[in-house]
């Protein structure tokens, strides 16, 4: 394991906002011979990075990518408000590799009102993500969102790959506090996620979270986290050994169910805890890292604290 120096720091210049956190994070990522490294990072309040890690094996002759570059971006002030706006910006550039992650799970917590010459509005919090792979690998494995009652929410999560990029990623989301039997109550979450190639869009999916639909037969039925793992490009293999492993952990607090579209290899899964939802796409990555980067899983470390 070792540490290594963005080759480019800037902060940017604060900008007016009314009232909530501005926050906002740009990362560059880059192959310098056989490794990868933080080639430029550029930040504006509450959204930083502590430091970069390389604990994975040296790349081999015919290796897909550079070493891998294991980076925790980082929120200091704990959780996300009404009227916060964050936004991350990732370019991953050819022949790099980068594996994001955070320290911890991400909380969104109850909205507060605005007073307005109509009355009170609700505040959203916001967090837009753009990831762009410029023929190289982005690996994206945050932790999980944690939405807490009465949480007014809208998370937008883009990535572009260009030809030649490969992809993993995943979010997953908790509603509410279920080990303290707390729902989403009054909140809402509006999520989307849209993964393209090129100028072809691959998957755009929406997701508009209501009280009503967590408890309905015809949404999550009760179950207070959901998530989408994802891979690209993939094949039947891959879709044959993700089925497997779902299989494995499926039961009646955790359903994954698996699909292969347009060499998207898509894992949807909803539990009774977010842990296990978690845990069961970390399983996953581990089941088919080798197969779809030619490199086995190692965990960032921070997974085990």
């Amino acid at each position: 394991m070792s540490w290594a120096p963005a080759a480019a720091m800037e902060t940017l210049a604060p900008t007016g906002h009314g009232g909530g956190w501005q926050g906002r994070l740009e990362l560059q990522f880059e192959a310098a011979g056989a490794r990868t490294r933080l080639a430029h990072r550029r930040h504006h309040g509450p959204l930083l990075v502590q430091r970069i890690f390389h604990p994975e094996p040296r790349a081999g002759e015919g290796a897909l990518a550079a070493e891998p570059c294991h980076l925790y971006v980082l929120h200091p002030p704990g959780g996300v408000v009404s009227g916060d706006e964050l936004q991350l910006e990732v370019e991953v550039r050819s022949r790099a590799h980068a594996l994001l992650t955070t320290p911890a799970a991400g909380k969104f917590y109850r909205r507060a009102a605005q007073h307005s010459a109509g009355g009170t509005a609700p505040r959203l919090a916001r967090l837009t993500q753009t990831l762009r792979v410029a023929g190289g690998v982005l690996e994206w494995l945050p932790q999980e969102n944690i939405f807490y009652p009465e949480s007014a929410v809208e998370l937008r999560t883009r990535v572009r790959l260009d030809a030649g990029a490969r992809f993993i990623g995943w979010e997953i989301g908790c509603l509410g506090l279920p080990a303290s039997r707390a729902g989403l109550g009054a909140g809402a979450v509006r999520q989307s996620f849209e993964l393209w190639q090129a100028d072809a869009p691959l998957l755009l999916e929406r997701l508009n979270i209501e009280p009503g639909c967590v408890a309905a037969r015809w949404g999550l039925a009760g179950h207070s986290a959901l998530g989408t793992w994802l891979a690209f490009p993939a094949d039947t293999r891959q879709l044959e050994l993700a089925r497997a492993q779902a299989a494995a952990v499926n039961c009646a607090d955790m359903t994954l169910a698996c699909t292969l579209v347009d060499g998207v290899l898509s894992c949807r899964g909803m539990a009774a805890r977010a842990d296990r939802l978690k845990q069961g796409f970390i399983d996953l990555w581990c089941a088919l890292r080798a197969d779809l980067l030619g490199r086995a899983a190692v965990p960032p470390r921070i997974w085990a604290t």
